[in-house]
């Protein structure tokens, strides 16, 4: 029995590994047509889309694996199938809960990996992914500290401690310098404000001008701030549910329900992250079932087709239904579950009356 566990384990192992392979190939080729779009912008080169894409496929390996499992182990088992491999096992005494057993060992094994990719690589890596495109094609410094956002602007610095959202930001600091790199100006602002004519205004200014002998203060209620900062580029820094690993979004919600705000899209994320896992084991489950009731001669185009319309199907079902969670205000563990529950009965369903 070891044997046999070890021989379908690895089978579906490698099968897996081909199909999230592909995918993000694939995926990374769309991609890269869409970053096109903005090439020379900037400084967004070709090899800035290469690194940017390289630092998303973390994510995409983790959001992928599920539809990855189920197309990986369609192939690997129909051709099993095809050969016979799975009627010898059947005649020598395997049952079918034993086949889908060794299965769900083989999808254990993906779990494991893709938790550990999706918890300790991925968040990581698509922050640094975003902030790197924005500030390419901003062609601005930009770094993420403790002490909030800082960038510079040809010769000022920026320091943002609080940002609301994109066009709202909150205790701003600027470092004006001259060419030669001496500090000739420093403003504080309680509130930047970005207008639809694309202006900032600071407001609560107070500035310091540093003279060779003296410092003179000024005080200002209101002024028109003549940066070129894109709120785009603000975007990367604002707090995405989808973003935060694990550990993190439980820390964020903790906050957030200690200030009394709305806790939903981070919420959800935390249970979206918690069922992706599940989502890959019950691909598993649905693709053995399958297998065993078709007929033993199925093109390996058509295992393949069939595998990415049930598997891709999934994940667009998922989205969708996660977005019309948030419009509708459900409850984030229903929305969360659902998808991948309502996929599980019915495999459940098929499997009993077939088998």
């Amino acid at each position: 029995m070891k044997v046999f566990n070890r021989y379908i384990g690895w089978e579906v192992i490698k099968g897996a590994a081909v199909a999230v392979l592909v995918l993000l190939s694939l995926l990374n080729f769309f991609s890269f047509t869409d970053e096109l779009g903005d090439l020379g912008k900037g400084g967004y080169h070709l090899k800035q889309i290469f690194l940017y894409l390289l630092l998303m496929s973390p994510r995409n390996f983790y959001e992928l694996m599920p539809p990855a499992a189920l197309i990986g182990s369609l192939f690997t088992l129909g051709a099993m199938a095809n050969h016979q491999e799975l009627v010898a096992m059947r005649a020598g005494g395997v049952s079918i809960r034993a086949i889908i057993w060794a299965v769900m060992r083989a999808g254990l094994c993906l779990v494991a990996v893709a938790l550990l990719v999706g918890e300790f690589i991925a968040p990581k890596a698509e922050q640094e992914a975003q902030m790197f495109r924005a500030t390419a094609q901003q062609k601005r410094v930009a770094m993420r500290t403790e002490h909030g956002l800082w960038l510079r602007d040809q010769n000022t610095y920026i320091n943002i401690r609080q940002i609301g959202s994109m066009d709202a930001l909150a205790d701003i600091n600027l470092y004006e310098m001259d060419d030669k790199q001496h500090l000739v100006r420093a403003v504080h602002a309680d509130k930047a404000v970005y207008d639809n004519a694309g202006r900032w205004h600071l407001r609560g200014i107070s500035r310091s001008e540093l003279l060779k002998d003296r410092v003179n203060v000024t005080t200002t209620d209101e002024a028109e701030w003549g940066s070129l900062l894109d709120p785009a580029l603000l975007s990367v820094v604002v707090i995405n549910p989808e973003n935060l690993s694990i550990s993190d979004l439980l820390r964020y919600i903790v906050h957030m329900r200690n200030n009394s705000q709305n806790t939903q899209p981070y919420e959800l994320a935390l249970w979206g992250r918690l069922v992706t896992p599940v989502s890959t084991l019950v691909m598993l489950f649905v693709a053995v079932p399958f297998i065993l009731n078709i007929r033993a001669r199925v093109g390996v185009g058509q295992r393949i087709v069939l595998g990415t319309l049930i598997g891709l199907g999934f994940n667009l079902f998922d989205k969708i239904f996660s977005h019309l969670a948030l419009i509708y205000e459900l409850n984030p563990f229903f929305a969360a579950v659902f998808p991948t529950g309502t996929v599980f009965v019915i495999a459940w369903w098929y499997f009993r009356k077939t088998f």
